[in-house]
C-alpha cells in the first residue's frame, strides 16, 4: 500500500474528536513504515481531538523533531473534547492552533498547551453548542480566519520585548483573558504571560540543541590520551593494562576511576541521544564519532570487566551495560563483512586494541570453567559440558589471532590469558593437541604475532 503513496500531491491525514485520536495514530504508523527517502512526511490535521499517549509516547515523539512537525491540532475555546484528557498523564505532542472567535495562536510547548487549554475553555453551557465549535472548524478549513489580532486589553507597550508582545497578542487573540482569575488587574494573567514566554524561550533553545555527536568530543579525546598513556605504560613492565588495573597494581589507577567516569558519563548521553534521534536507519552516529565511540568501548569496558570479576564470579555479560551493546551493534551495521586480515592490520597489530571489547570476559570465564573442573565434586556431565566451552573458546580465541583482531598484550607474561593457558595446560596434559595449543607452546609465535608475521591457517 505504501509504494502506491502519489509524492507529487501532499498527504493529508485528518480527523475530528476522536477521529483525530484515530488520525494521529495512523499518523504515527506511517512514519514508522514509510521509507523518507523516497516519500513525502504525510501532515496530520486534527480537529478537538483528545490527547492520547503519555510521557513516554510524548517524548519519543519529541525526540524526532521531524516527526513533531507533521501534526497540527486545531483546538476551539468552545469543543470540550479536546480538554476531557487534560491530566497529569496524558500529554500533548506537536503543533495546537487555539481559536476563538476572536482569532487564532499557535503553540508548541507541551506545558504551555496544557495550561492554555484550560484558560481558554468558555465553561459557559451557552458556548458549547456543537454546531458552532463545527462551524467554527470549518472557517478554519476554508482558511478564513485571522490568526492573531490586535492588543484589546491595554497590555503592550512600547518596551515590551517582541517575544513577551506576540504572546500577549496570541493570548488575546485566542480569549485567554475571559477567566476571572486571568484579567489584567490580577497576578494570574501575569503569571501566565511570564510563565508562557520562558517556557516558549526554553523550546526554542531546545531546538537548537538537537542531537549534536561532536559536543565536548575534543574534550574526551584528551581524556582517551590519557588511557592511551596508561595502556602503554604498563605494556613496557611485562604486564597489560587490563591486568594491572584488575590487580590496583598502580597509583594511577584514582586518575584511571575519575577519568573513566567521565568518559562514561559522555558516551551514556550520547548513545541515549544517538537512540533517540537516530540520522537514519543503520548509521545512528557519524562515521567520525562512531570511530570515537569504537575505541572508546575498546578501551574502557575491559576496565568494566576487570572491576566486575575483582568482586564477582557471575558472567558480566549478563548485566553489560547498553551503550557497550549499542556501539557495538552500530558498528556491525556499518561494517562490511572480511575476508581475513590486511596489511595494514599486521603492521598496526603491536600497538592495536583488541577488537572484540568482551574479550577479556570470555578469558575470565574460561579461568572459571578451569577451576570448576579442577575441582572436586563436579559430575562427569558437568565437566564434559565445561571442555565444550573451552573448546569454543579455543576456536574464538584463534580467529581473533587469524584476523590480527586481538592485541599482542594477552601473551605479556602476567595476563590473565597467558595464566588460564597455563592453568589449562595442566588439566589437558602436555600431550595435548589441538590447533591452538600448538600455535601457543612455541613461544617464538608470540613475537611473530606481535610483528604480523604469524600466518594461521
Amino acid at each position: 500500500m505504501l509504494m502506491q503513496i502519489d509524492n507529487s500531491k501532499p498527504l493529508i491525514i485528518t480527523g475530528s474528536s476522536l477521529g483525530g485520536s484515530v488520525a494521529s495514530l495512523f499518523t504515527l504508523w506511517l512514519l514508522e513504515t514509510i521509507n523518507f527517502s523516497i516519500t513525502k512526511r504525510p501532515l496530520c490535521i486534527t480537529f478537538g481531538s483528545p490527547l492520547i499517549g503519555d510521557n513516554g509516547l510524548q517524548n519519543a515523539i519529541l525526540n524526532y523533531p521531524t516527526w513533531s512537525s507533521c501534526f497540527l491540532h486545531v483546538v476551539s475555546d468552545q469543543d470540550p473534547v479536546p480538554r476531557v484528557l487534560n491530566t497529569n498523564v496524558y500529554k500533548p505532542f506537536g503543533t495546537f492552533l487555539l481559536c476563538s472567535e476572536s482569532g487564532c495562536g499557535c503553540f508548541e510547548d507541551s506545558q504551555t498547551i496544557l495550561e492554555l487549554l484550560m484558560a481558554t475553555y468558555s465553561e459557559s453551557p451557552g458556548n458549547q453548542n456543537p454546531n458552532q465549535v463545527l462551524e467554527l472548524y470549518k472557517k478554519i478549513v476554508d482558511l478564513n480566519r485571522k490568526v492573531i489580532c490586535g492588543d484589546t486589553a491595554g497590555l503592550l507597550q512600547w518596551t515590551t520585548p517582541p517575544l513577551r508582545a506576540g504572546i500577549i497578542i496570541q493570548l488575546v487573540a485566542i480569549n485567554a483573558l475571559k477567566r476571572p482569575q486571568l484579567q489584567p488587574q490580577n497576578n494570574g494573567l501575569n503569571n501566565l504571560i511570564t510563565k508562557t514566554e520562558e517556557q516558549e524561550m526554553k523550546l526554542f533553545k531546545s531546538k537548537g540543541q538537537g542531537f549534536d555527536p561532536s559536543k565536548k568530543l575534543n574534550e574526551i579525546k584528551i581524556n582517551m590520551a590519557f588511557f592511551e598513556w596508561y595502556k602503554k605504560s604498563f605494556k613496557q613492565k611485562g604486564i597489560g593494562y587490563y591486568d594491572s588495573f584488575k590487580n590496583g597494581s598502580s597509583t594511577s589507577d584514582i586518575d584511571v576511576i575519575r577519568f573513566k567516569k567521565i568518559l562514561t558519563g559522555y558516551w551514556e548521553e550520547m548513545v541515549d541521544e544517538a537512540e533517540k534521534k537516530p540520522q537514519k536507519e543503520g548509521a545512528s552516529f557519524r562515521t567520525r564519532w562512531l570511530f570515537a565511540g569504537t575505541n572508546y568501548r575498546r578501551m574502557i569496558e575491559p576496565l568494566d570487566i576487570a572491576e566486575h570479576y575483582k568482586v564477582s564470579t557471575q558472567d558480566y555479560k549478563l548485566s553489560r551495560s547498553k551503550h557497550y551493546e549499542k556501539l557495538e551493534q552500530w558498528l556491525k551495521e556499518t561494517e562490511k563483512p572480511s575476508s581475513g586480515p590486511n596489511d595494514l592490520k599486521k603492521q598496526t597489530v603491536a600497538s592495536s586494541l583488541t577488537e572484540d571489547s568482551l574479550f577479556w570476559a570470555h578469558v575470565e570465564e574460561a579461568r572459571i570453567s578451569v577451576a570448576r573442573i579442577s575441582r572436586k565434586g563436579e559430575s562427569d556431565m558437568e565437566k564434559e559440558s565445561l571442555n565444550c566451552k573451552l573448546i569454543e573458546f579455543e576456536n574464538y580465541v584463534l580467529d581473533l589471532m587469524k584476523n590480527y583482531a586481538v592485541s599482542p598484550e594477552i601473551f605479556l607474561t602476567g595476563s590473565s590469558f597467558m595464566k588460564w593457558w597455563e592453568e589449562y595446560r595442566k588439566i589437558k596434559g602436555t600431550s595435548y593437541c589441538s590447533r591452538l595449543a600448538n600455535l601457543m607452546n612455541d613461544a617464538e609465535n608470540y613475537d611473530k604475532y606481535a610483528t604480523g608475521c604469524l600466518v594461521i591457517h
